[in-house]
């Protein structure tokens, strides 16, 4: 099992629900988040004073998927995110070691 996390555009959430709903994954977390990279944000004038705003806002998203799904997960987000601007954020991958339904007390793969 792999965690992706993808960091996006918030405008962009939508369409990223939408591509991975229909290549079949059913749930995911979603969280707002801010951060910058090369972006190094950007500067604001807000009434007459200049400032620089470092921390741009984004959205991160984690989906708990099965290894063999991996490349069609990353590339339904590629497609859904993607502006071709600076800023569109970035996709990690990392490997899963348990999973337990808290619930139901299931394990593994079906606990997704």
């Amino acid at each position: 099992m792999k965690l992706i996390i993808a960091i996006i555009k918030p405008f962009k959430l939508e369409e990223v629900k939408a591509a991975l709903s229909a290549i079949g994954i059913e749930g995911m977390t979603v969280t707002e988040v801010k951060g910058f990279g090369r972006q190094k944000g950007h500067t604001e004038i807000y009434r007459g004073s200049e400032y620089t705003v470092d921390f741009l806002p984004k959205v991160k998203i984690e989906i708990a998927v099965s290894a063999e799904v991996v490349p069609q997960t990353i590339e339904a987000i590629l497609k859904a995110a993607k502006t071709g601007k600076i800023g569109d954020g970035k996709i990690f991958v990392v490997p899963v070691d348990e999973v337990t339904r808290i619930r139901t007390d299931e394990h593994g793969e079906s606990a997704v």
